[in-house]
């Protein structure tokens, strides 16, 4: 069986989520608009740099899940997904979906941006198998905790390990992986069919070499 893997910010979304949830949640004033704003511009620009501390990050972008009832959090991720995920969802994208899809093939979203924040998100794809960084929830209240490994650079290769040992009959070597960014170089070299979609200067550079497709899904 084939299995076609997507990254989720800046490949199928014309945007990150991660990013733009901070943002939501300083536009409506649930955090200290101008410190969270200006944390959440940093730890964004850590992560295209490839500088990233994944743990000092998800101990911030998790703080406001453990701060708030999960009813209220709910309600305002509705809002999120209408107010900053749908602009950005990209017809492009929905059609590459459409094409695996189509052709028989187990899709699934394969991103560091925490299940809380995607899980809406990649359902507006249609695609059920999601692979997220696991926020930790106990007695009916996220904690602010991660359980388990991150979906992070290595950590997407071990997570994905795990899925594929729950769900027999999957190959890398039978798999397609699009992805924007050069934190996903790990998995993209370990699959059949790596795609750098709409490619950051890294992964560009890397996807020249070994002479991986490029492509853009964003409109023109």
């Amino acid at each position: 069986m084939t299995l076609a893997i997507f990254d989720l910010d800046n490949t199928l979304l014309a945007g990150d989520s991660d990013y733009l949830w901070g943002r939501f949640l300083a536009d409506k004033g649930i955090v200290d608009p101008a410190a969270y704003e200006a944390a959440n511009a940093r730890f964004y620009e850590e992560y295209k740099n490839g500088t990233l501390d994944i743990g000092a990050f998800l101990a911030f972008a998790l703080r406001p899940l453990a701060e708030n009832e999960p009813e209220q959090l709910f309600r305002w991720r509705e809002s999120f997904v209408e107010e900053k995920i749908l602009p950005i969802v990209q017809t492009a994208a929905r059609d590459l979906v459409e094409q695996h899809r189509s052709a028989g093939h187990t899709l699934l979203v394969i991103t560091a941006t925490n299940r809380f924040v995607t899980e809406p998100i990649v359902r507006l794809y249609g695609i059920d198998n999601l692979i997220a960084t696991e926020p930790e929830f106990r007695e009916g209240r996220y904690t602010g905790q991660v359980e388990g490994i991150p979906s992070f650079h290595e950590g997407k290769v071990h997570r994905l390990s795990a899925w594929l040992r729950d769900n027999d009959g999957y190959d890398l070597a039978d798999t397609w992986f699009y992805s924007d960014s050069h934190n996903d170089i790990p998995l993209l070299s370990r699959v059949a069919h790596p795609v750098a979609v709409d490619p950051d200067p890294t992964l560009r550079r890397m996807a020249e070499e070994r002479g991986w497709p490029v492509i853009s899904l964003r409109a023109a």
